[in-house]
């Protein structure tokens, strides 16, 4: 998988390791960098240990070799959130050198997508795979619902942020006969391919768009957030039966049910998560925020799952709204090259 390595690269990981020195990570987070990597390089350079039979450099490793020593953790009884930890430092490293052009792919991404571990940020949190929630999207039937869900777990937005969505806020690349078709879009979307834009300025009592808010936004500043291909065709799913609305803001979600054609309130958000977390046996009446999902738990999935598949906290911080001033000044000017590449690359699929 080697590109045309820059000329000072010609030891991967010790490029990968220098250059972390000069983003500014400390010597700890470098230290464990290298053990991790050395050991895998380690591991390739070893004809008995590798499933090839002969001796690999890092640069001509295959999503088989990575698996390969994936397996090997597990036979020694690590962790299985060890696991996760090593295999997103290998990610990570595969992940910047093909950015900076000295490897041709990222033979982890694979690996990454099909793996059960994760990172136990919290013992006492419920923690589900990709697989897992594949299943429970796949339940899912009604348009509304299902929109709801696919959103808040492939944005990781906020029940309030998703609540307040306008028309204007969407931006999909097939708008034809769907009611985006007339709707003028936030000039922040203009070329930036099919996005949401999540504002920080709606809050509760306000009036923005025309309309009084039930719902705040929590934003330290706006974000334009990528849609990709599946997002896109489950919003034009939902678009294709999305009753009028009589507000002049044509929020983007609306009642089907009572409140036919309201916008909808966090409450009804919450009532249609819980309801189908009830039926998969991972919502309980008294239980904790830790045990239960509820919408809040969508935005731990996401922020979990593409911090581990990207190794990238800054992009996931973005994209979270948690950032503010000259750093998100930076992903906003760096969004059609890294932002939403990154995104694409690394976010699951729910199908």
């Amino acid at each position: 998988m080697a590109a045309e390595r820059p000329a000072d690269a010609e030891d991967p990981v010790g490029y990968f390791l220098q250059d972390m020195t000069y983003h500014g990570k400390t010597d700890r987070t470098r230290a464990a960098y290298e053990r991790v990597l050395r050991a895998f390089e380690s591991f390739l350079g070893d004809p008995s240990r590798n499933p090839s039979g002969s001796a690999r450099s890092v640069d001509d490793a295959t999503h088989r070799d990575c698996m390969a020593w994936i397996h090997t953790l597990r036979n020694r009884d690590v962790a299985p959130s060890t696991v996760a930890t090593y295999a997103s430092y290998l990610h990570r490293f595969y992940a910047y050198m093909a950015q900076v052009g000295a490897f041709d792919s990222n033979p982890m991404s694979l690996v990454m997508e099909e793996m059960d571990e994760r990172i136990d940020t919290n013992p006492a949190r419920r923690e589900l795979s990709i697989p897992q929630m594949r299943a429970f999207v796949r339940e899912i039937a009604h348009p509304l619902d299902h929109a709801l869900v696919v959103t808040l777990l492939k944005t990781g937005m906020r029940v309030g942020e998703l609540c307040n969505l306008d028309l204007r806020d969407v931006s999909l690349a097939a708008e034809a006969d769907t009611p985006l078709s007339g709707v003028s879009t936030r000039a922040a979307l203009d070329g930036r391919g099919p996005s949401i834009y999540v504002a920080a300025d709606p809050s509760v009592g306000s009036v923005t768009n025309g309309e009084e808010r039930t719902a705040s936004n929590k934003r330290k500043r706006s974000t334009v957030v990528p849609v990709d291909d599946e997002l896109a065709a489950v919003l034009l799913r939902w678009l294709a039966i999305r009753p009028d609305s009589p507000s002049p803001a044509e929020p983007l979600f609306v009642g089907t049910a009572s409140g036919w054609g309201r916008r909808l309130e966090p409450d009804a958000v919450h009532h249609v998560v819980t309801s189908h977390a009830v039926d998969a046996g991972w919502y309980r009446s008294g239980g904790d925020r830790e045990e239960n999902v509820t919408p809040h738990y969508f935005r731990h999935f996401f922020t979990t799952h593409l911090r581990d598949r990207t190794g990238d906290r800054g992009i996931v911080k973005y994209l979270r709204g948690d950032v503010a001033g000259d750093i998100i000044d930076t992903y906003t000017h760096n969004w059609g090259d890294r932002v939403r590449e990154t995104y694409e690359s690394n976010i699951y699929s729910l199908r």
